[in-house]
């Protein structure tokens, strides 16, 4: 079809590209209807020359839009596409009845009333079921028909609709007003509760009132009709502010927080100060861009950006002057990356725009392949193995095969998921009320949680097999406490701006509290743990870190307890370049132009780091030859080998990318070590050791033996029994030690024993603050007493532990205290610091408020400072400690008429004690393999297999390291590994417990990372892939999260609960290779999206990794239009 053989309409936008608007009148539709029809060979239908003049809206001409072409593209003047854009097939009676895209695929069809013109009765999206309608005799749909889901049927009387589903659920809306003002006033729920809304005379909402009865009242403007204020049902109320031209220009919480925002003449915004006080300012490179060409923060760094005619990203320039460029074709599709050091990244794409192709640069490839309605249907690796996704009528993923494991999911008609089928066969199921929540979760091993819901949705009850936990609010919705079976647990206190101060519960009887400090911003700058005794309330443990942070809102120091300030010195944006313990540098970085570390200095120690074209880590060599290390990788992104002077190991894996052997070669060693597990990844008897071994597979994944073990578990699927394995045919001696685990209501390990001839060889017992975080560990061993009898010590050997937020950084027992620093946002160590007990007591002093109030009475004596005082001096203390008094505290001292000389001579002496300090050398997963002293040697250094267990170690001077895999901490009374939320088994490379997330952390709650080379898992929640290849974690200091109950994982999952497919396709997750080949760097704009097929994830995923509703693998690519948030 040629444009010319029809009425056109040339339209040019103001980027001078031509666009073409094709018009049919009937009679020339009519006439290509009868030359179809001839040239088919077909009777011509009935398509009449012309349409009724006039119709309810006006009079109809019979024209309309049948094509969009494009005819002139100023970027790409060359082969223009020899299709239209769109395309709109219309019926005889001028009504739309198909679009077709530039690949002239029909995308949408719609069938009409053959009595009532333009009466739509059904319509379709290509590869997904008919909806039908009927009507009324009125024109009002009063059934819609899904053959697939969900059917409604509507109701009308006056100022009354009611809706019903075919699962015979029913809502009554309930209006007033008449036309244009007519609006829903009350609504009746299908569980018979009732919310309510109120508007004023030109129909803006004024007030809402939940089921509770609780009302929230909005405020809009007299003229604009924009909300200028709401006040929730505790009173509390946010402010909104505008401009003349009705632009936000400032916001302020509940909390007093403020958000401003500045706009230039032409209404574009030139500055935004967030409520933690960051600004960003961006600049405009000619008055009529609509673009940014630069950012700048408070530091004035600056980032600069370059668009194309069509505001398409061109290039990012960083602060330190790097440079990030992007191709795009004539269809604002992204086709290439290029990025600093030569990597480039190539995408192709099909005539529909789906993405089918990602090449790096080295030329590896993954290739997609959709079904009809645009569903990613398959993954094809660079090695050619295949993953697939198959859905339902709807889109919704119902099977996911990788490597010949099959993962399937079933959903009832309103589209919620009811069954998952795991690998091993074994099934979850779910129960749903009438408003969607979920009641009940019964697991792949029986265990059973159900949930009840007040009326505005909130979680107030939970069961699990025996444990009953109420759950209570404030006004604010705030949790307040929950007690499980009728004793109370945790306790939230917050201060009048709503932020939590407190969470407090009991621990073994002990009073244990977390206390939170901010600042005026809402940053948080102190974390304060405590125990107390159970009796005498004294206090046994305290442990406090400070934070402070730098121009650009980066918390770049920080105070651990008893400790000088870390400080992190960095460049750019905040780039890391250094490390400073109090006065003194330790830690020098060098990057290259990705901002990737290539060297590390501490001393006489470098590290020197290097990458492979595809930016994968190639190699690290330190200037002691024996720990060089050299990465070898295959073209699906695994690593296959890791060579050094003195062995050698190399890696095979499955086709889902399982680690199912090792092969050690060194001088006169050759060990291969096989790993099998069953489908759902469950550890199985090596077949190459035990070949007569017939077991296949643990369905409910619970492990009950194997080589060495026999295991009991309890209702909820905790480990409680471990026991020697007596091999067929040996005779028993009774001789067979016995673990006992024993748990709290959370499903923590409080109390263990080994017992061995029904004596106990070993006891422990552990504390934990409210956050689940371990405090104290207190272990009796077996000795010989006065009398010469084996008994348990009477006195236990006692450890406290100190955290910053989900790290652990303090140990401390009565000889010595380790502390540890981290790389900033991750859990790889990277300084240790040892302090004899002794020394430590040195240091013990008043602080300036203890001081002036044990003097400040007129008589000599005490007096007491009201604690927003005492906080204020505590303030003033860290800063004259640290030699950086602040302006406000300097003007707060001469109000007083005081001066910070005369305040730093009332307090205590500082001492400073004599410390041990190393480096932690570790691997390319974070796991410590040396540890290196300031002269250079090396004081500590160990082996250990892939799931971390202990090989050998060289500890000539008796240094205790007990870091294991990240996030981890050895037990050596239990032989196990304290992983933050649970315990892991090295032997078995799985955790004794089920996770706290649930189905989010993955679908075998026992599960650690079956790929344990390159995953990770620091927090004993979910895996996540290592470093290996963005040049390691802690490039960027980062801020502490704000405290929030809500955030704790076995709070979370229960009092968020999606439909529970959001994490059932995430692992095994087809698009790993996917993700990673879009995502190789942490500090680009394009990690910001995760991947999961075809499904929504919910406002509650990790922020780190936000989703959005996928239906192709387009989808998951990077945004490149500007939001603020990017161009941070």
């Amino acid at each position: 079809m040629r444009i010319a053989d029809r009425t056109s309409m040339p339209i040019r936008d103001r980027i001078e590209r031509n666009t073409q608007l094709v018009l049919t009148t009937q009679a020339q539709r009519a006439e290509e209807a009868r030359q179809q029809a001839i040239s088919g060979g077909t009777e011509p239908s009935a398509f009449p020359d012309t349409l009724p003049g006039y119709t309810e809206y006006g009079r109809d001409n019979g024209i309309r839009l049948s094509a969009v072409w494009l005819t002139h593209d100023p970027e790409y003047p060359e082969n223009l596409p020899a299709a239209p854009l769109v395309r709109y097939g219309w019926t005889p009676r001028g009504e739309l009845a198909a679009v077709y895209d530039r690949s002239n695929t029909q995308v949408r069809s719609f069938t009409y009333d053959d009595k009532y013109r333009g009466r739509m009765v059904a319509h379709r999206h290509t590869g997904r079921p008919e909806i039908r309608y009927r009507y009324d005799s009125d024109g009002r749909v009063t059934e819609q028909l899904n053959p697939a889901g969900l059917s409604y049927t509507y109701q009308y009387e006056k100022d009354r609709i009611t809706i019903t589903d075919s699962l015979n659920r029913r809502e009554v809306l309930h209006t007033q007003g008449e036309a244009g003002l007519k609006r829903v006033v009350k609504k009746e729920h299908a569980d018979g509760s009732v919310t309510q809304s109120q508007f004023d005379a030109v129909g803006r909402l004024r007030a809402q009132t939940d089921a509770a009865g609780r009302t929230t009242e909005y405020s809009p403007d007299v003229v604009t009709g924009l909300i200028t204020r709401i006040t929730t049902p505790d009173g509390r109320a946010s402010a909104f502010y505008y401009n003349h031209h009705s632009q936000l220009t400032s916001a302020t919480g509940p909390d007093g927080l403020e958000m401003r925002r500045k706009y230039d003449e032409s209404g574009r915004l030139i500055q935004e100060t967030a409520p933690d006080g960051d600004i960003i300012r961006y600049r405009y490179d000619n008055p009529h861009s609509d673009l940014p060409c630069a950012t700048e923060d408070a530091t004035g760094s600056r980032k600069t950006m370059t668009w194309s005619r069509y505001g398409q990203l061109l290039s990012f320039t960083d602060c330190s002057g790097y440079v990030t460029r992007y191709d795009h074709d004539r269809f604002g599709q992204m086709t290439a990356v290029h990025r600093e050091e030569g990597l480039s990244q190539y995408r192709a794409y099909d005539s529909r725009g789906q993405l089918i192709a990602v090449k790096d640069t080295q030329g590896h490839e993954t290739r997609y392949e959709y079904n009809a309605a645009g569903d990613l249907t398959t993954v094809i690796a660079p090695d050619g193995s295949r993953n697939g996704t198959q859905y339902d009528a709807w889109g919704k993923a119902i099977c996911t095969t990788q490597g010949g494991l099959t993962r399937s999911m079933e959903y009832d008609a309103a589209g919620r998921v009811i069954r998952l089928t795991s690998e091993n066969g074994s099934h979850t199921t779910f129960r749903y009320d009438v408003l969607d929540l979920l009641i009940q979760e019964t697991g792949f091993d029986g265990r059973t949680q159900r949930y009840h819901h007040d009326l505005t949705g909130k979680l107030i009850r939970s069961e699990d097999e025996g444990l009953v936990t109420h759950w209570h609010y404030d006004e604010a919705d705030r949790l307040t406490h929950r007690t499980v079976n009728g004793e109370t647990a945790e306790r939230w206190q917050y201060d009048e701006r709503g932020w939590l101060t407190d969470i407090s519960h009991l621990s073994e009887g002990h009073r244990v509290t977390v206390h939170y400090g901010y600042d005026e911003k809402g940053r948080l700058t102190g974390e304060r743990q405590t125990v107390h005794h159970p009796q005498t309330e004294a206090l046994l443990w305290q442990h406090e870190t400070r934070h402070a942070y730098n121009a650009q809102g980066l918390a770049n120091r920080c105070i651990p307890d008893s400790l000088s300030a870390v400080e992190w010195l960095t460049y750019g944006s905040g780039w890391l370049s250094g490390m400073k313990l109090g006065d003194t540098p330790l830690v020098e970085y060098t990057r290259d132009r990705l901002h990737r570390e290539t060297l590390r200095s501490f001393g006489r120690y470098e590290l020197t780091t290097a990458y492979t074209p595809a930016g994968q880590l190639q190699s690290q060599h330190l200037n002691s030859l024996l720990s060089d290390r050299d990465y070898t990788w295959n073209d699906n992104g695994e690593l296959i080998r890791i060579s050094s002077p003195r062995q050698t190991r190399s890696y095979s894996y499955s086709t889902t990318g399982r680690l199912t052997g090792v092969h050690t070669t060194a001088a006169n060693l050759d060990i291969r070590i096989p790993y099998a597990t069953d489908p759902a990844g469950n550890r199985l008897p090596d077949p190459e050791l035990h070949p007569d071994s017939t077991l296949s597979m643990w369905p409910d994944n619970r492990i009950a033996r194997d080589a060495h073990y026999l295991y009991r578990y309890d209702h909820h699927g905790r480990l409680t029994e471990k026991t020697d394995l007596i091999p067929e045919g040996v005779i028993r001696t009774d001789d067979e030690r016995t673990h006992r685990y024993h748990y709290d209501s959370q499903h923590r390990l409080v109390h263990y024993t080994r017992t061995q001839y029904a004596e106990p060889l070993v006891e422990s017992r552990y504390l934990y603050d409210p956050l689940g975080r371990r405090v104290a560990k207190r272990v009796w061993r077996r000795e010989r007493d006065l009398t010469g009898w084996m008994s348990l010590s009477r006195k236990p050997q006692v450890t406290w532990y100190g955290w910053d937020g989900d790290r652990l950084t303090t140990i401390q027992n009565d000889r010595t205290r380790i502390q540890t620093i981290y790389q900033p946002g991750s859990f790889t160590p990277l300084i240790r610091v040892e302090t004899a007990t002794g020394e430590l007591a040195k240091t013990q002093r008043r602080s300036l408020a203890d001081a002036l109030q044990q003097s400040g009475g007129e008589d000599g004596g005490s007096v007491v400072f009201p604690p927003v005082l005492v906080q204020m001096l505590d303030r003033l203390e860290s800063e004259i400690l640290a030699d950086r008094v602040s302006e406000e505290s300097r003007r707060w001292l001469a109000s007083c008429g005081l001066t910070v000389a005369q305040m730093q001579s009332q307090m205590d002496p500082v001492y400073t004690p004599a410390r041990k300090i190393h480096l932690y050398h570790c691997d390319h997963r974070g796991l410590p393999l040396a540890l290196i002293s300031t002269e250079g040697t090396t004081a500590w250094c160990a082996e250990y297999d892939e799931w971390g267990n202990l090989l050998s170690d060289e500890n000539p001077h008796h240094l205790q390291q007990l870091i294991r895999l990240p996030g981890q901490q050895y037990d050596e009374e239990s032989g196990l590994y304290y992983n933050r939320h649970r315990y892991y088994d090295p032997l078995q490379g799985r955790y004794i417990t089920q996770d706290p997330i649930g189905l989010k952390g993955g679908w075998n709650f026992y599960q650690y990372p079956l790929n344990p080379v390159q995953y990770i898992d620091s927090m004993g929640l979910a895996s996540k892939y290592g470093h290996l290849n963005n040049g390691g974690y802690g490039a960027k200091p980062s801020k502490p999260p704000t405290p929030d109950p809500s955030k704790l994982p076995d709070i979370a999952k229960q009092l968020r609960l999606p439909y529970p497919i959001d994490q059932a396709s995430s692992a095994p997750n087809v698009f790993k290779t996917f993700f990673r080949a879009l995502s190789p760097y942490d500090y680009t704009l394009y990690c910001r999206k995760w991947v999961k097929p075809n499904l929504t994830c919910m406002p509650q995923d990790d922020p780190q990794y936000p989703g959005m509703e996928t239906k192709t693998a387009s989808d998951y690519l990077p945004q490149t239009n500007w939001s603020t948030t990017q161009l941070r």
